[in-house]
């Protein structure tokens, strides 16, 4: 079947692209600003696509996969709508197709979803389980971001975002997962929920599909969480123990059950990400000892946190930040390891959430542990930034924050963005080089 996907250089979009050619289906795309890590993946594995939303590039297919990022208006979308074209959403499209008669193990929460479902994959691939995984980014350990396998076990980031504009339930809702982590849950996606109730409900949407010998794991004492389960829980609970975080020669190292992780990644949030992936793995049979052994050889995330460049005196990081309280956790786990070192945070207000403004008080908070903060002006924004930071944290374009940058001699550049952040990488990387 030939399957045209509308988004393709989404992180779900581009994975459920891999997926649908390992069935065997001809698979090409359209996007608008496509950029690594996903264009690197889709050119790799052959993939065809096209830059930008035009009538005349969409083809003659079988079938029209409809990203959520489209809408009424887009000249593809009214295009399959006038011709009657054969249309779904990725995440129907991989229910009905793939996912229906497997052990889902499903990732949600509103942080730490793409890391914890690639800790996950790799604990169940180190103990010969051989995953099948759709994860919303690229896992060193496996070098992309979905694979299909004849395993019975399917890891998938769950997310809450709707699924597309014909349909608005969370994505989540079409995976019915027999083990279900929920992570942790905050107020999010201002762009389609008006308060954290709503995505509570669409949370309860969730529980309800879990099976009753399921499985439901969570942290302790997470009111948000506690109050989903007040509307109804038919499956059982796992609740996360406590752990103590410490540093190690190789990052970070914690104890679970007389077993110990010692790794290179940082923070406490990535503690609580490993307790509910061994958790996770535990629910199919997969003992402690052997997980916390995996988590060990773990390499981490592309876009998490990630070394992109490094001299001797500055090292610059890509870390996908899209909330106030992920910079938070990624900032104070980096100010753990390196102490009184230098750190600038390069921050671009990009997702719909930030740009509301709803967080504003909290993304002053989340940036305190930084000692020097730059952030590119949103062009388009419902509230004034400037009220928030000063005048010297504040620019209007990328190269004016590299010429910034091109001044300091020393620290962690920690650049922070869901997106492409207007090349951003390549053009600090170039200063640098000059500079030296």
């Amino acid at each position: 079947m030939h399957i045209h996907i509308l988004g393709i250089a989404g992180t779900f979009m581009g994975s459920l692209a891999l997926i649908a050619k390992q069935l065997g289906h001809t698979i090409t795309g359209q996007d608008h600003g496509v950029y690594p890590p996903m264009s690197m993946q889709l050119d790799e594995q052959n993939i065809s696509y096209t830059d930008g939303y035009y009538r005349k590039d969409l083809p003659q297919a079988e079938l029209y996969i409809i990203g959520n990022a489209l809408s009424r208006g887009n000249e593809c979308v009214e295009e399959i709508l006038n011709r009657q074209y054969i249309y779904t959403s990725g995440a129907q499209w991989l229910s009905e197709n793939v996912l229906h008669d497997r052990w889902v193990l499903g990732i949600s929460g509103t942080h730490g979803k793409t890391t914890t479902a690639s800790m996950l994959s790799w604990i169940l691939e180190y103990a010969e389980h051989n995953p099948s995984f759709l994860i919303g980014g690229v896992v060193e350990n496996f070098g992309v971001s979905s694979r299909l396998t004849n395993s019975n076990f399917f890891v998938i980031e769950a997310d809450e975002y709707d699924s597309a504009f014909f349909d608005k339930r969370s994505k989540f809702i079409h995976y019915r997962p027999k083990t279900l982590v929920i992570n942790n849950l905050e107020f999010d996606h201002a762009d389609i929920f008006d308060s954290l109730k709503d995505i509570q409900k669409q949370f309860y949407n969730l529980i309800r599909t879990v099976p009753n010998n399921g499985i439901i794991i969570h942290p302790q004492n997470n009111t948000n969480i506690e109050q989903v389960f007040d509307m109804g829980l038919y499956s059982q609970q796992q609740i996360l123990p406590t752990a103590t975080l410490s540093l190690s020669d190789n990052g970070t190292t914690f104890d679970i059950e007389n077993n110990t992780v010692d790794w290179n990644l940082l923070g406490e949030h990535n503690m609580q990400n490993g307790l509910c992936a061994i958790y996770a793995a535990h629910h199919i049979g997969v003992e402690l000892k052997t997980a916390c052994e995996a988590l060990n050889t773990f390499k981490g995330v592309k876009r998490r946190l990630e070394v992109k460049y490094q001299t001797d005196n500055i090292t610059l990081y890509d870390d996908f930040a899209h909330h106030p309280t992920a910079i938070q956790t990624t900032l104070s786990g980096l100010r753990a390891k390196v102490g009184n070192e230098n750190i600038v945070a390069i921050l671009e207000l990009r997702s719909n959430t930030m740009k509301s403004g709803v967080h504003q008080q909290s993304l002053v908070n989340s940036l305190s542990k930084a000692n020097k903060v730059l952030i590119l002006k949103p062009e388009k924004q419902d509230w004034c930034v400037n009220t928030l930071f000063s005048k010297n944290s504040l620019f209007d374009s990328v190269e004016d924050i590299t010429t910034e940058l091109s001044h300091i001699k020393y620290g962690h550049f920690v650049v922070m963005s869901n997106g492409s952040f207007d090349d951003i990488f390549n053009k600090i990387i170039t200063k640098l080089a000059l500079k030296s």
